[in-house]
Protein backbone atom coordinates (compact mmCIF):
# COMPACT_ATOMS: atom_id res chain seq x y z
CA UNK A 1 0.00 0.00 0.00
CA UNK A 2 2.77 2.58 0.84
CA UNK A 3 4.81 1.41 -1.76
CA UNK A 4 2.07 2.05 -4.14
CA UNK A 5 1.33 5.41 -2.42
CA UNK A 6 5.39 6.27 -3.03
CA UNK A 7 5.17 5.63 -7.03
CA UNK A 8 2.15 7.54 -6.71
CA UNK A 9 3.94 11.12 -5.20
CA UNK A 10 6.87 10.49 -7.14
CA UNK A 11 5.15 10.40 -10.67
CA UNK A 12 3.13 13.28 -10.29
CA UNK A 13 6.18 15.50 -8.86
CA UNK A 14 6.73 16.29 -12.50
CA UNK A 15 5.55 19.61 -14.66
CA UNK A 16 2.31 19.42 -15.99
CA UNK A 17 2.56 19.14 -19.53
CA UNK A 18 0.23 22.00 -21.67
CA UNK A 19 -1.39 21.47 -24.43
CA UNK A 20 -3.32 24.47 -26.54
CA UNK A 21 -5.99 23.40 -28.55
CA UNK A 22 -6.64 25.97 -31.80
CA UNK A 23 -9.60 28.03 -32.01
CA UNK A 24 -11.91 26.52 -34.48
CA UNK A 25 -11.57 29.63 -37.02
CA UNK A 26 -8.45 30.47 -39.10
CA UNK A 27 -7.12 34.21 -38.32
CA UNK A 28 -3.79 36.06 -39.88
CA UNK A 29 -2.06 36.29 -36.69
CA UNK A 30 -2.23 32.62 -35.72
CA UNK A 31 1.01 31.20 -36.97
CA UNK A 32 2.70 33.99 -35.44
CA UNK A 33 1.30 33.35 -32.00
CA UNK A 34 1.82 29.74 -32.17
CA UNK A 35 5.51 30.12 -33.21
CA UNK A 36 5.58 32.50 -29.98
CA UNK A 37 4.09 30.15 -27.50
CA UNK A 38 6.02 26.92 -28.76
CA UNK A 39 9.19 29.61 -27.87
CA UNK A 40 7.57 30.08 -24.44
CA UNK A 41 7.98 26.31 -23.69
CA UNK A 42 3.96 25.28 -24.98
CA UNK A 43 4.32 21.27 -25.22
CA UNK A 44 1.63 20.23 -27.46
CA UNK A 45 -0.48 22.22 -30.47
CA UNK A 46 -3.58 20.48 -31.00
CA UNK A 47 -5.13 21.74 -34.34
CA UNK A 48 -8.60 21.40 -34.27
CA UNK A 49 -10.64 23.34 -37.11
CA UNK A 50 -14.01 21.23 -37.46
CA UNK A 51 -15.39 21.68 -41.24
CA UNK A 52 -12.69 23.42 -42.71
CA UNK A 53 -11.08 22.85 -45.89
CA UNK A 54 -7.70 20.93 -45.90
CA UNK A 55 -6.01 23.10 -48.23
CA UNK A 56 -6.39 26.12 -45.04
CA UNK A 57 -4.51 23.86 -42.37
CA UNK A 58 -1.59 22.94 -44.99
CA UNK A 59 -1.14 26.97 -45.34
CA UNK A 60 -0.96 27.25 -41.46
CA UNK A 61 1.11 24.16 -41.06
CA UNK A 62 3.71 25.69 -43.58
CA UNK A 63 3.99 28.87 -42.09
CA UNK A 64 4.78 27.60 -38.91
CA UNK A 65 8.89 26.70 -38.94
CA UNK A 66 9.66 22.72 -39.07
CA UNK A 67 11.65 22.82 -35.74
CA UNK A 68 7.34 22.41 -33.91
CA UNK A 69 5.99 20.08 -36.43
CA UNK A 70 7.05 17.17 -34.23
CA UNK A 71 5.09 18.75 -31.42
CA UNK A 72 1.48 19.00 -33.04
CA UNK A 73 -1.34 17.37 -33.40
CA UNK A 74 -4.01 17.26 -35.92
CA UNK A 75 -7.92 16.65 -35.40
CA UNK A 76 -8.84 16.27 -38.96
CA UNK A 77 -7.31 15.53 -42.41
CA UNK A 78 -5.38 12.90 -41.03
CA UNK A 79 -3.10 12.90 -44.21
CA UNK A 80 -1.10 16.10 -42.63
CA UNK A 81 0.75 13.74 -40.02
CA UNK A 82 3.02 12.29 -42.25
CA UNK A 83 2.96 15.41 -45.23
CA UNK A 84 4.16 17.23 -42.38
CA UNK A 85 6.08 15.09 -39.52
CA UNK A 86 3.62 15.96 -37.24
CA UNK A 87 3.30 14.37 -33.81
CA UNK A 88 0.22 12.34 -34.35
CA UNK A 89 -3.85 12.47 -34.85
CA UNK A 90 -6.55 12.88 -32.19
CA UNK A 91 -9.67 11.05 -32.04
CA UNK A 92 -12.77 11.93 -31.12
CA UNK A 93 -17.24 11.76 -32.14
CA UNK A 94 -16.39 13.18 -35.80
CA UNK A 95 -13.48 11.21 -36.38
CA UNK A 96 -13.34 8.13 -33.98
CA UNK A 97 -11.28 5.76 -36.17
CA UNK A 98 -7.19 5.84 -37.37
CA UNK A 99 -7.02 5.63 -40.83
CA UNK A 100 -6.13 1.88 -41.44
CA UNK A 101 -2.82 0.77 -41.02
CA UNK A 102 -2.27 3.73 -38.96
CA UNK A 103 1.13 3.70 -37.10
CA UNK A 104 2.24 6.67 -35.07
CA UNK A 105 0.95 8.39 -31.89
CA UNK A 106 -2.93 8.58 -31.22
CA UNK A 107 -4.81 10.41 -28.42
CA UNK A 108 -8.90 10.68 -28.34
CA UNK A 109 -11.28 12.71 -26.67
CA UNK A 110 -13.34 11.05 -23.60
CA UNK A 111 -16.25 12.24 -21.91
CA UNK A 112 -16.94 10.05 -19.15
CA UNK A 113 -15.06 8.28 -16.78
CA UNK A 114 -16.56 5.00 -18.53
CA UNK A 115 -14.99 6.10 -22.04
CA UNK A 116 -11.94 7.10 -20.31
CA UNK A 117 -11.51 3.61 -18.74
CA UNK A 118 -12.24 1.66 -22.24
CA UNK A 119 -9.68 3.75 -24.12
CA UNK A 120 -7.25 4.57 -22.19
CA UNK A 121 -5.03 1.94 -22.90
CA UNK A 122 -5.34 2.03 -26.02
CA UNK A 123 -4.00 5.68 -26.76
CA UNK A 124 -0.77 7.38 -26.07
CA UNK A 125 -2.63 9.78 -23.74
CA UNK A 126 -6.77 11.20 -23.77
CA UNK A 127 -8.59 14.04 -23.23
CA UNK A 128 -11.27 14.03 -20.11
CA UNK A 129 -13.66 16.90 -20.19
CA UNK A 130 -15.31 18.87 -19.00
CA UNK A 131 -13.39 18.62 -15.56
CA UNK A 132 -14.42 22.28 -14.84
CA UNK A 133 -16.89 24.75 -16.37
CA UNK A 134 -16.14 25.77 -19.63
CA UNK A 135 -15.06 28.89 -20.67
CA UNK A 136 -15.39 28.76 -24.60
CA UNK A 137 -19.12 26.86 -24.33
CA UNK A 138 -21.13 28.71 -21.44
CA UNK A 139 -23.20 25.75 -21.52
CA UNK A 140 -20.85 23.38 -20.99
CA UNK A 141 -20.75 22.50 -17.05
CA UNK A 142 -18.12 20.29 -15.00
CA UNK A 143 -19.43 16.70 -15.57
CA UNK A 144 -17.45 15.24 -12.21
CA UNK A 145 -17.94 15.87 -8.63
CA UNK A 146 -14.14 16.34 -6.76
CA UNK A 147 -14.88 12.48 -5.44
CA UNK A 148 -15.54 10.92 -8.68
CA UNK A 149 -11.68 12.66 -9.90
CA UNK A 150 -10.14 11.47 -6.72
CA UNK A 151 -11.99 8.11 -7.13
CA UNK A 152 -11.00 7.39 -10.58
CA UNK A 153 -7.32 8.54 -9.13
CA UNK A 154 -7.50 6.01 -6.70
CA UNK A 155 -8.58 3.38 -9.06
CA UNK A 156 -5.45 4.23 -11.61
CA UNK A 157 -7.95 5.58 -14.26
CA UNK A 158 -6.51 8.89 -13.68
CA UNK A 159 -3.07 8.75 -14.47
CA UNK A 160 -0.03 10.86 -16.00
CA UNK A 161 -1.78 9.75 -19.54
CA UNK A 162 -4.84 11.83 -19.18
CA UNK A 163 -5.56 15.32 -19.93
CA UNK A 164 -7.47 17.55 -18.11
CA UNK A 165 -10.04 20.05 -20.49
CA UNK A 166 -12.47 22.23 -19.84
CA UNK A 167 -12.30 25.46 -18.02
CA UNK A 168 -8.66 25.24 -16.81
CA UNK A 169 -7.22 28.62 -16.16
CA UNK A 170 -4.38 29.88 -13.55
CA UNK A 171 -6.63 29.19 -10.81
CA UNK A 172 -7.93 25.61 -11.92
CA UNK A 173 -4.57 24.16 -12.95
CA UNK A 174 -3.53 23.85 -9.43
CA UNK A 175 -5.59 21.52 -8.52
CA UNK A 176 -5.34 18.95 -11.61
CA UNK A 177 -2.27 17.65 -9.63
CA UNK A 178 -4.19 16.92 -6.99
CA UNK A 179 -6.33 14.82 -8.83
CA UNK A 180 -3.42 13.02 -10.81
CA UNK A 181 -3.76 14.70 -13.91
CA UNK A 182 -0.83 14.79 -16.81
CA UNK A 183 -1.44 17.78 -17.90
CA UNK A 184 -4.43 20.46 -19.08
CA UNK A 185 -5.63 21.70 -22.29
CA UNK A 186 -5.80 25.01 -23.14
CA UNK A 187 -8.66 26.71 -24.95
CA UNK A 188 -10.92 29.73 -23.62
CA UNK A 189 -8.76 31.15 -21.17
CA UNK A 190 -5.98 32.07 -23.38
CA UNK A 191 -7.62 32.54 -26.66
CA UNK A 192 -10.00 35.13 -25.14
CA UNK A 193 -7.18 37.56 -24.69
CA UNK A 194 -7.02 38.31 -28.32
CA UNK A 195 -9.73 39.18 -30.59
CA UNK A 196 -9.17 37.14 -33.88
CA UNK A 197 -10.82 39.34 -35.96
CA UNK A 198 -9.37 42.79 -35.69
CA UNK A 199 -6.22 42.03 -32.83
CA UNK A 200 -2.61 42.68 -33.68
CA UNK A 201 -1.23 42.97 -30.42
CA UNK A 202 -0.86 39.38 -28.64
CA UNK A 203 1.31 40.56 -25.43
CA UNK A 204 -1.78 39.44 -23.71
CA UNK A 205 -1.46 36.03 -24.63
CA UNK A 206 2.03 35.73 -24.18
CA UNK A 207 1.94 37.10 -20.54
CA UNK A 208 -1.03 35.13 -19.78
CA UNK A 209 0.71 31.57 -20.94
CA UNK A 210 3.82 32.53 -18.62
CA UNK A 211 1.18 32.79 -16.14
CA UNK A 212 -0.22 29.12 -16.77
CA UNK A 213 3.02 27.97 -17.23
CA UNK A 214 3.87 28.66 -13.55
CA UNK A 215 0.73 27.53 -12.23
CA UNK A 216 1.77 24.21 -14.24
CA UNK A 217 4.49 23.70 -11.88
Amino acid sequence: MWNRLLIFAVENKGRMKLILLSTPEFFVEEDTIINALFEEGLDLFHLRKPNSEPVYSERLLTLLPEQWHSRIVVHEHFYLKEEFSLRGIHLNERNPEPPKGFKGQLSRSCHSIAELQSNRGQMDYVFLSPVFDSISYRDRKSGYTAEELHTATRAGIIDRKVMAAGGINSETLPLLRDYGFGGAVILGDLWTRFNIHSGLDYKEVIAHFRKLRKAAG
